[in-house]
């Protein structure tokens, strides 16, 4: 059975630790560079609410990397909240030789 032994770090880390604080922005100039509400940088920072594709995409355009990059991210951190959540994950029909 596949198990996650430690949380993935998720976008909004990354988007702090890695884009903001060496790029010198700051949460308000990234919104208004790509033309959202400062709140949902904050929510994304502070994991409150998810990338989106179109967020993935802004993301991308505004630091030169793939929407992928943004969305595999989150999918990471949504698989292992999802693994958290679940109780008992079923075990294989199929067995594998």
């Amino acid at each position: 059975m596949f198990t996650i032994n430690r949380p993935p770090t998720t976008p909004g880390e990354i988007l702090e630790e890695e884009f903001l604080k060496p790029l010198g922005l700051t949460q308000k100039q990234l919104a208004n560079h790509i033309s959202c509400d400062v709140k949902v940088i904050n929510r994304i920072i502070n994991s409150k609410t998810s990338v989106t594709a179109e967020m993935a995409v802004k993301l991308a355009s505004a630091f030169n990397t793939l929407p992928q990059f943004w969305l595999n991210a989150q999918q990471a951190l949504d698989i292992y909240k999802a693994y958290k959540h679940i109780r008992t994950v079923p075990e294989p029909i199929v067995k594998t030789s």
